[in-house]
């Protein structure tokens, strides 16, 4: 689990749903009523909300320049079945992307993405490089290039494996 803040925007439904499952331990969120609720998900969108997670995750894995971390459905394609709307705000004209419905999942996400790619940040949200973790964060760092949701764990373990590694 990160120490860092929550990603801005709609990023951190998106960085939510993604850290609903915690692979070190094994503990699935969506497997409880409560964790179904926090994210509004109904009980006949799980495995879309699954799909879709691990779609996502594959995403953030890349954002990071990491492999996926198994065969899942392209985001592209859920995501394609998500309608949105633009609005125009009346008072002042700006527009955006918002849920044809707010009740879907796949609906907030999309809207979500749609926002970020606006907004630029779509990338900066990424997922852990190391194997027993892949937490989703959304990285601050100047270059945008930190590999770790942690440097206090997940950082710190694997320079200790290179560490040992070099030592043998």
């Amino acid at each position: 689990m990160s120490e860092r803040s929550a990603a801005p925007g709609g990023l951190a439904l998106v960085e939510w749903l993604v850290n609903t499952l915690d692979i070190e331990v094994g503990r699935d969120a969506l497997d409880t009523e409560e964790g179904r609720a926090d994210l509004g998900i109904a009980d006949d969108e799980l495995d879309t909300a699954r799909a879709l997670r691990e779609s996502l995750r594959a995403a953030l894995l890349a954002h990071a320049g990491h492999p996926p971390h198994a065969t899942v459905l392209p985001l592209g394609e859920l995501l394609a079945h998500a309608p949105l709307l633009v609005t125009v705000d009346d008072t002042d004209g700006s527009a955006a992307l918002t849920p044809a419905d707010t009740g879907p999942l796949l609906s907030r996400v999309a809207a979500a993405v749609a926002r970020a790619l606006i907004e630029g940040t779509w990338q900066r949200l990424k997922a852990c490089e190391a194997p027993d973790c892949h937490w989703a964060y959304y990285d601050r760092s100047p270059a945008g290039r930190s590999r770790w949701c942690s440097m206090r764990v997940c950082g710190a373990r694997a320079k200790m494996r290179r560490y040992r590694a070099k030592d043998r």
